[in-house]
């Protein structure tokens, strides 16, 4: 089953070099915008939302796309969903050809909960399914950054569960996520140094690197002002790009050229390539609301007004006219991992 996952999601990605998909292969799935951080980056934890998607809704809009091949449940803090695990379970069960399933987690809520959880995801047998732990500093200053104190002892605790988890689950994996500002300039060096004084068999490669990101409709946090000093934090990226060691692996090669070009972003200002919304990818939120991603605040339509399938959303005028944009070179000038990890496979020169 692996296998054969594997084939379909690396022809899918095949194809996409080739020529124009009709239908994207990832999905970025905010599953609640409910938080227990309280970031300094991000205000999403300030709202208080209602009327999310039911399990129920979930599971419709599963069984209706069932195309995609690789999905990111993310939030807000997606396993304060007490469901999170039936989530997981919706699309592991209605879409045969999923082979990734990825997930953060700022890893607050209670440790054996947040670890059954984990477990429970795992237990379903989805070929590669990966968890993000958030770790944004060391001690004083993840606590600082994320707004809650003893976080960073948490984050370490949950490795550490994690690790042994590794060893029980084959295709389980997890890496820590480490989000570049102002907050924390400089610091990444200092902050590997004291997960690996805690935590020895952690190597560079753990490590994912995101800067932070102003949008005015998922992170809310549009007129802030805590921009990285670009060249510093280039030199940080290159820092841990010289630490990396050489894998075949085919995750690690994607985030490789993942951080490169992030560099390239960082150096110039610019999207180092074309990301493709809503041809490769695209966002939906925990209301059903669909856009082309969390960095493009143009709404194409809803879920539950279209009896929880993309087909007509897909179909319509709005994302014809969205497609002519990314053709034109249109798209929001950013660089996340949840846009360009699926635009790096879809574009193999660039992962050279």
């Amino acid at each position: 089953m692996s296998f054969s996952r594997f084939m379909g999601l690396s022809l899918t990605a095949l194809k996409s070099n080739l020529t124009t998909l009709q239908k994207p292969f990832k999905l970025n799935f905010a599953v609640t915008y409910w938080c227990n951080s309280r970031c300094l980056t991000c205000n999403i934890w300030q709202m208080k939302p209602k009327n999310e998607l039911s399990i129920e809704e979930i599971r419709a809009f599963a069984e209706k796309n069932n195309y995609f091949k690789w999905v990111e449940l993310t939030g807000g803090e997606p396993f304060l969903r007490n469901d999170i695990v039936e989530i997981a379970k919706a699309f592991a069960k209605s879409m045969k050809s999923l082979y990734v399933l990825t997930m953060p987690t700022n890893s607050l809520l209670n440790h054996d909960v947040l670890l059954n959880r984990i477990e429970g995801i795992a237990k379903l047998g989805i070929p590669r399914f990966v968890i993000t732990l958030s770790l944004d500093g060391y001690r004083e200053l993840h606590d600082k950054i994320r707004g809650v104190p003893g976080n960073f002892d948490k984050v370490m605790a949950m490795a550490s569960s994690l690790h042994e988890l590794e060893s029980k689950y084959k295709g389980f994996s997890f890496f820590f996520g480490y989000t570049m500002s102002v907050y924390n300039a400089g610091q990444l060096a200092k902050t590997m140094q004291e997960v690996k004084s805690i935590l020895p068999w952690v190597d560079a490669n753990r490590f994912h690197v995101n800067v932070a990101q102003v949008s005015d409709f998922y992170y809310a946090n549009s007129g802030s002002n805590f921009a990285v000093d670009a060249r510093a934090a280039s030199s940080e990226i290159e820092y841990l790009l010289s630490l990396r060691k050489p894998t075949l692996d085919a995750a690690q090669i994607v985030e490789q050229a993942f951080l490169k070009k992030l560099v390239l972003f960082l150096n110039t200002g610019k999207r180092p390539m074309p990301t493709r919304n809503l041809e490769l990818s695209l966002f939906l939120d925990s209301f059903g609301d669909v856009y082309p991603s969390i960095m493009w605040n143009e709404k194409l339509g809803n879920i539950r007004e279209s009896g929880y399938s993309l087909d007509g959303i897909l179909g319509s005028e709005r994302a014809k006219q969205i497609r002519e944009k990314v053709k034109k070179g249109e798209e929001p000038n950013a660089w996340t991992s949840c846009d360009a990890y699926q635009a790096l496979v879809s574009n193999i020169g660039h992962l050279l």
